[in-house]
């Protein structure tokens, strides 16, 4: 390969020299912030916009700009952009590269008191911000989509875990709206971030600012962002965006995968609880018998690719000087990967709870009586006994019973009140796993009409966001 001549890139006035092949190779991003060719463009035109206010282009110069523009997006859109692997570094360099062929000289007022530095933050808050604006409406149908469920199996229940051990009986729902209020946390979180990205670098130059008088505000608001950058020299340098979309991301993944592990488990044939639907699951080449919750797997692994991006990029930016560095485009091809990921995660989660075959059967056969150890101390507690000492005289019912071989609720009246004369008939009643749920009223808990109030909550939460 012939060297890359200098003339032909944007900085190359400063070089006599050509650019080594491979060092064009590592220093160019097109090849993944072409995606930010529409930002690229918006940001762009509002910039012509600011321009022709300060006369610095006509008016048929900013038709043709716009137009041109308008053209090199048509392009992308339909998959026609030629690419020069000569001189298009990146998107920025592309975009006009292709705009000055189209519409020829007035092409190069375009860049006028304008800077890279400024142009790739303008597109990656553009682009992150319209993204996460759609994360948030699939966190949205997830969280939809959990409470509908929830609502329509209410009376199922199941045994809650703890270290993976049967603890107490809960309802599927109330394990379902647990894993949904992790969710409508990360979707709380996500606003935050959203208005954080929404600050508009565009008009700050290299680092030291524009010498033109350029409208910031104007630009900004034309671009929809919801706040100006404050300072030149740390908005070229400012990727803080990015760290907490990746941190917030990583979060978002922790709690995916934590419900993708229990459904996992759920679907295993030693549980048996529920069945992830066909859509959402593969086969094995060797064993015709398998059926794979590969949906759930790979949203369990990729948590471990977005956390990795997270703390990947806080090691390229801890110790950058001041103002814009090269290491900053390291910045780009993750939040990409991470959003896109992200996106696809929830879109999945939402698509295996929609169709996942829920088996009450199985959970109900799950249950166990010792789960019930708690109520048996809480049934000692309404007549005055301290609760812990009620709380040995469970433990000992059940090491009883399981000395004789038999539940806890088979143990004869005679042989209960052997360990505390306090027993009576009544104890019965104890041994009730819908009787056990139904006592847990207080707000949170997984009675029947506390886990309504918790799905009325997520709905209500979902139609004002």
């Amino acid at each position: 390969m012939a060297p890359t001549s200098a003339p032909a890139l944007l900085w190359g006035g400063r070089f006599t020299g050509a650019i080594d092949d491979l060092m064009f190779q590592f220093n160019e991003s097109l090849s993944f912030d072409k995606v930010l060719y529409k930002a690229d463009i918006q940001g762009s035109i509002t910039w012509a916009k600011a321009l022709r206010k300060l006369d610095i282009l006509s008016d048929e110069e900013l038709h043709q700009i716009v137009t041109g523009l308008q053209q090199v997006e048509k392009e992308w859109e339909e998959g026609k952009f030629v690419i020069n692997t000569k001189s298009d570094e990146d998107i920025h360099t592309a975009n006009e590269r292709r705009l000055g062929e189209l519409i020829g000289p007035a092409a190069g007022k375009l860049h006028t008191g304008r800077s890279r530095n400024e142009q790739v933050g303008v597109d990656m808050r553009l682009w992150a911000g319209e993204q996460l604006a759609d994360i948030a409406e699939a966190l949205k149908g997830l969280l939809s989509v959990s409470a509908a469920r929830a609502k329509e199996a209410l009376p199922i229940l199941m045994p809650g875990y703890t270290h993976l051990q049967r603890a107490q009986p809960v309802r599927f729902s109330h394990w379902l709206l647990s894993h949904a209020t992790f969710l409508k946390g990360d979707l709380q979180r996500l606003e935050g971030v959203r208005e954080r990205v929404s600050s508009c670098p565009l008009g700050v130059g290299a680092l030291a600012g524009n010498p033109f008088g350029i409208d910031r505000e104007f630009m900004a608001k034309d671009l929809g962002f919801r706040s100006v950058h404050p300072n030149s020299l740390c908005a070229v340098a400012d990727r803080d965006f990015v760290v907490e979309i990746l941190q917030w991301a990583s979060l978002l993944m922790a709690h995916l995968s934590r419900l993708a592990e229990d459904l996992i488990l759920f679907s295993t044939a030693e549980y048996g609880f529920v069945q992830v639907a066909d859509a959402y699951s593969t086969g094995s080449s060797l064993m015709p018998q398998k059926k794979n919750p590969d949906s759930l797997e790979l949203i369990r692994g990729k948590a471990g690719r977005v956390m990795g991006q997270a703390s990947g990029f806080l090691a390229s930016l801890k110790s950058l000087p001041t103002s814009y560095n090269k290491d900053l485009q390291e910045s780009v091809e993750p939040m990409i990967d991470c959003i896109k990921t992200v996106s696809n995660c929830v879109r999945i989660t939402q698509g295996v709870l929609a169709t996942l075959t829920i088996n009450g059967d199985k959970m109900k056969a799950a249950l166990t009586d010792d789960m019930l150890a708690t109520d048996v101390a809480d049934y000692l507690v309404r007549k005055g006994v301290p609760f812990r000492q009620t709380h040995h005289i469970a433990g000992a019912i059940v090491r009883k019973a399981e000395q004789a071989g038999v539940s806890i609720s088979a143990l004869p009246l005679k042989d209960l009140r052997e360990i505390s004369p306090l027993f009576e008939e009544d104890v019965a009643q104890v041994f009730d796993f819908e009787r056990s749920v139904e006592q847990r009223s207080t707000y949170g808990g997984t009675s029947s009409s506390s886990v309504l109030a918790q799905i009325a909550a997520i709905e209500e939460f979902v139609a004002k966001n």
